[in-house]
């Protein structure tokens, strides 16, 4: 089995597809399925596991799978895609601030914080500046933020002795990875997230390091280092398609 395989299947009158990530060092008794934050389905198995014993356990939670599924297109359905122009509400570290966008025909293009406001001055107003000038400042809003938050939270790891490679890629469907060599990936996004839900998925990621799976040591481990994770994630989940935006 390859790693994010495709495959699907029929529920009822519903098409369900869902990527398959397979581990080597996953006990054969353990298929986790995952609902990723805009609704994808993500089933991690054994690299031993059969195509049929991997479609048997998610025909199983299929009940589940439809209903988070339908819960998704809801919310996604309510969101609404950005305009860029003033007025707009923008998330920064949970924090709602307005956009201001400034027109300024001699200046360059920047973009910075002021107050409750997220100021955009620009020689025109077309949205692709703004948000290409918004797109720069988050991305470097989040390697100061992310990188700052993994380097205090692996020191506080004994397994980890130094902060593991870490790799910003904008993500639609994961808020963070971690490599079978250890380099972690964050989603830049998060940058929007509350600190909490900041400090959930690097935890998560870096006891990955530990433990490079979703097993029962995993959660373990998960628990013993942030006590009450299950609320932060659903937190997190709760405000994926505000900050997943664009």
């Amino acid at each position: 089995m390859s790693d994010s395989t495709l495959r699907s299947f029929r529920y009822g009158d519903e098409l369900i597809r869902f990527r398959v990530r397979a581990h080597a060092g996953r006990t054969a008794q353990r298929i986790a399925i995952h609902v990723e934050p805009e609704g994808g389905i993500l089933v991690d198995a054994p690299a031993q596991a059969t195509d049929a014993a991997i479609l048997a356990a998610v025909r199983r939670r299929a009940a589940w799978i439809s209903r988070h599924i339908a819960d998704s297109r809801q919310r996604m359905a309510q969101v609404l895609p950005r305009e860029h122009v003033s007025g707009e509400s923008l998330l920064y570290l949970g924090r709602r601030y307005q956009l201001k966008v400034v027109i300024d025909a001699e200046g360059p293009v920047t973009a910075r914080m002021r107050g409750g406001y997220i100021a955009v001055r620009t020689a025109q107003g077309e949205p692709a500046l703004i948000r290409s000038a918004l797109d720069a400042w988050y991305a470097t809003r989040a390697r100061e933020v992310l990188a700052a938050r993994m380097a205090s939270l692996a020191a506080s790891l004994k397994w980890v002795r130094t902060p593991p490679p870490l790799r910003l890629q904008p993500m639609k469907r994961q808020w963070g990875s971690c490599s079978p060599t250890g380099r972690l990936t964050l989603n830049p996004h998060l940058v929007k997230a509350p600190r909490e839900c900041i400090d959930y998925v690097i935890v998560h990621e870096l006891c990955h390091l530990k433990e490079h799976n979703h097993g029962p040591r995993f959660h373990r481990l998960l628990e013993v280092k942030m006590p009450g994770w299950r609320a932060v994630k659903e937190r997190l989940d709760a405000l994926a398609e505000q900050i997943l935006r664009t």
